[in-house]
Order: structure tokens, then C-alpha cells, then sequence
């Protein structure tokens, strides 16, 4: 096949024995699976294309699973001949594993939101509000006005409440909460 030689990879038999179990194992996590899988191809001699084919796969993401393991060969190696399974295993997942996501940061943090949901819990005539019980845009204005974010959606205001509670709206907490009264636990 036409294209760039695929990086040599060769597994010890300790290693070929775990991604086997990882593969075989019917609770492991399918992307698991499918990344010892390569590795065990790669490691029969298979091209990147040969692997991508067989497994239905870009020949991109064969090739980045392959050059993964090969960059932790070494630290695969030292981890084995020490011995410790629990290392071991950490390891082999550790290299298995997707890389961390960028992404957008946090817009609010946790101190934010714990100030957010305490502002809820107090009742709105405290505050001037002229209403018996928050409501999501009320307090959202109340949290702005007060400088705890600089601008917050009624329904992030509503998410936070809500977030714990899977059955629970997050107006009635709300009522409950500026009522006074001991939100109930579902």
C-alpha cells in the first residue's frame, strides 16, 4: 500500500494479555474496546489502512492510537516490571483514554453559584423585591444588581437551582425556599 510506513509496535505478552481481557471484557467501555483492538492489530503487523478497514475507522485515528502507545511504551515497560497490577491497570486505561478537551471555561464559579442559590434562600421582601416568591428572573436580576455575576439568564439562574434535583422544578424550590419553608427531598 501506497503512503507512510506505520510506526513499528511491538507488545509484550503481559501487554497482549491485558488489552485481551480490556477487549473480552463485557464492562469495559466500548472506546476501550476499540483502542485495544488496534493496538492488538497493529501489533499482528497490520498497516493503519488494513486496521481502518477492519474496524470501519478513519486510517487518522489508527494512526493516533498507535503512535499513543508507542510514546508510553517505555513507561509501560518500567510500570510492568515492577509489578504493581494496580499501576499497571491505572496505566493501561491512562493510555487509552481520550486527552482532555479544550474548551470554554466556567462562566460562573463554584463560589458564584453557592452566593446564587443563597440569594434564593432568603425571602425577596428582604431584599425590596416587591414579591412573595422568586422567580427565576427576579432573582437573576437580584444577583446582578448585587454584583455577584454581571449578567446571568433567568434559565442558567433556574439550571442552578435545579441542578440535584432530578425531579423537582426549579420554581417550586424557589417558593419554598423564599417561603421560608425546608425544601422537600425527593
Amino acid at each position: 500500500m501506497r503512503g507512510p510506513r506505520p510506526i513499528d509496535l511491538h507488545l509484550t505478552a503481559h501487554q497482549r494479555k491485558t488489552l485481551e481481557q480490556i477487549v473480552r471484557r463485557a464492562t469495559s467501555p466500548q472506546y476501550e474496546v476499540t483502542r485495544a483492538q488496534i493496538i492488538l492489530a497493529a501489533d499482528e503487523g497490520k498497516n493503519n489502512q488494513q486496521i481502518a478497514d477492519q474496524f470501519d475507522l478513519h486510517s487518522q485515528t489508527v494512526r493516533t492510537w498507535r503512535r499513543r502507545w508507542v510514546e508510553s511504551a517505555e513507561r509501560l515497560s518500567l510500570i510492568e516490571a515492577e509489578g504493581d497490577a494496580a499501576d499497571w491497570h491505572e496505566m493501561i486505561h491512562e493510555v487509552l483514554r481520550d486527552n482532555p478537551r479544550s474548551g470554554t471555561p466556567a462562566t460562573f464559579t463554584a463560589e458564584q453559584i453557592c452566593q446564587i442559590v443563597a440569594v434564593g434562600c432568603e425571602p425577596p421582601a428582604d431584599s425590596g423585591r416587591p414579591v412573595s416568591h422568586w422567580t427565576p428572573t427576579e432573582l437573576a436580576d437580584e444577583v446582578v444588581k448585587r454584583g455577584i455575576v454581571s449578567s446571568i439568564s433567568p434559565r442558567r439562574v433556574g439550571l442552578f437551582l435545579k441542578r440535584g434535583r432530578s425531579q423537582a422544578a426549579s420554581l417550586a424550590l424557589l417558593v419554598e425556599l423564599s417561603a421560608g419553608r425546608k425544601p422537600r427531598t425527593i
